[in-house]
């Protein structure tokens, strides 16, 4: 079964999500330092034997009007270090806008303490799943 995982890259850290095996839902894997995501991800690329990591997204920093900032350019390099890191597996940008703040609510909803839902870690962990969730209701997943 194809697999789809997200990232959520920050400076400090890199938040991972992954689809359950049917593909319906995402799923918040940890958060890495950069070098420890590509690390996790090309393990998620090797598969079991019965799920292939088919597609990684990578959330892209759009600013509110749909442009491109300052942030982009600090993304696109890690970017290619995925498409390079793993040449068997489709590596595009997604639309990250506001996958912060629903992250920050849906900590909220889970009953997440005021502390736990500023923990940077869990938040990047979880801004990845909102990700992979959007393009999962996107595509219809």
């Amino acid at each position: 079964m194809p697999r789809i995982a997200a990232v959520d890259y920050g400076t400090k850290r890199v938040g991972l999500a992954v689809t359950d095996p049917l593909g319906l839902f995402a799923q918040p894997i940890g958060t890495f330092d950069a070098k420890g995501a590509v690390d996790e991800l090309r393990r998620l690329a090797q598969g079991t034997g019965t799920e292939e990591l088919t597609l990684v997204l990578v959330g892209w920093p759009l600013l509110p009007d749909g442009t491109e900032g300052a942030m982009v350019e600090k993304v696109r390099p890690y970017l290619n270090r995925l498409r390079n890191a793993l040449p068997s597996v489709r590596v595009e940008p997604y639309d990250e806008r506001t996958t912060s703040r629903r992250a920050q609510r849906a900590l909220l909803a889970a009953g997440a303490s005021k502390k736990g839902r500023r923990d940077k870690a869990r938040l990047n962990a979880a801004a990845a799943a909102v990700l992979l969730q959007d393009y999962l209701d996107e595509v219809g997943g």
